[in-house]
């Protein structure tokens, strides 16, 4: 597994890749864009991989997407990954302002013509006919030329997960899934939905909070992210499969009255030992030994924990995670 980061900005970014980190990504929210985000990494790295982890996939057309790649690409090339993520219903249809149902289908047919533009020749038209999108572009200037910029998606349920493997190269996994939930979950959908023959990539966000002189305020902060993601019901398929029901039952309570301390203390040890890494370094690179392969196989993203956590915090927890990197590959 690779050692990633979440782009914790330049200064920690560039002594990151000094210490080996290897990848980096960029998610978005009101406040940030991915590609902007995307910019400063290739703009300030070397070597490491770049891209959305992810990007709202249907915040942009097909066009957007795939044009701020190849302007990127000019910067960083065969340095690029694409992670597209279907957001929330909600954050579709009040905040893009654009149709939320049906985002399985709506996702495939964006990689697909996404792709159509990525893999655009000069001279060529661009064509593409499906449902949600139509293409048909003469680009009479010789700016295009087929680039092979491998696609992943945010997938955390069965069908995203077999949509994954029929149309992407690969995954990016939720900062909750766990051993199992890979193992026996998105693992196997994955494959039941792929159709070619390359390994299926994995990318994944993994909650991770170290520090040694206050560990236990560390613990907290991954106690309290755990608590944050799992008020979304989306999750509960996850939830039942662990058998988490009653301890989230209580987290859910305590999120509706407001109370971040009882959202924290529903979160049982269990579920931070499978979910998180935290602690002190060595408690954080005993769990990298411990978890093993039931991390993703390719990228893991340490992300520092981001609910009621400030961004010194973060960049702290950020730049303290540098001492895990000596710990993935007798993770490996």
């Amino acid at each position: 597994m690779r050692f990633g980061m979440p782009w914790p900005g330049r200064d920690i970014g560039r002594e990151a890749e000094r210490a080996g980190v290897g990848a980096f990504c960029a998610g978005e929210f009101a406040d940030h864009d991915a590609y902007l985000t995307v910019a400063d990494i290739v703009a300030n790295t070397e070597h490491a991989l770049a891209g959305p982890a992810v990007a709202y996939a249907f915040a942009r057309t097909p066009y957007a997407h795939a044009t701020a790649l190849r302007q990127l690409h000019g910067q960083a090339p065969g340095r690029l990954f694409l992670g597209l993520g279907s957001a929330a219903f909600r954050i579709n249809r009040d905040w893009l302002g654009v149709p939320g149902e049906r985002p399985v289908d709506r996702i495939a047919e964006t990689v697909a013509a996404v792709r159509t533009w990525l893999h655009a020749e000069n001279g060529e038209p661009v064509r593409y006919s499906g449902e949600f999108y139509e293409l048909d572009a003469d680009v009479r200037a010789p700016v295009l030329g087929r680039l092979d910029i491998p696609v992943l998606l945010a997938a955390f349920n069965t069908r995203m997960a077999r949509t994954a493997g029929r149309v992407a190269d690969g995954v990016i996994g939720h900062g909750l899934f766990t051993g199992s939930w890979w193992n026996d979950v998105v693992r196997p959908s994955v494959e039941r939905g792929r159709t070619g023959t390359a390994r299926p990539l994995e990318h994944g966000w993994i909650i991770t909070a170290v520090d040694d002189g206050a560990p236990e305020r560390a613990v907290a902060d991954a106690r309290r992210m755990i608590a944050f993601y799992l008020t979304v019901k989306t999750y509960d398929p996850f939830v039942a499969h662990h058998g988490w029901q009653e301890p989230v039952a209580r987290l859910r309570t305590a999120f509706r009255a407001g109370d971040t301390e009882g959202m924290a203390k529903a979160v049982t040890d269990e579920m931070v030992s499978e979910i998180a890494l935290c602690g002190t370094t060595a408690d954080a690179k005993e769990a990298l030994v411990r978890r093993g392969g039931s991390l993703p196989r390719d990228v893991g993203y340490f992300a520092p924990p981001s609910f009621m956590v400030s961004r010194r915090r973060r960049s702290a927890y950020a730049r303290a995670s540098l001492g895990l990197v000596g710990a993935v590959a007798a993770a490996d």
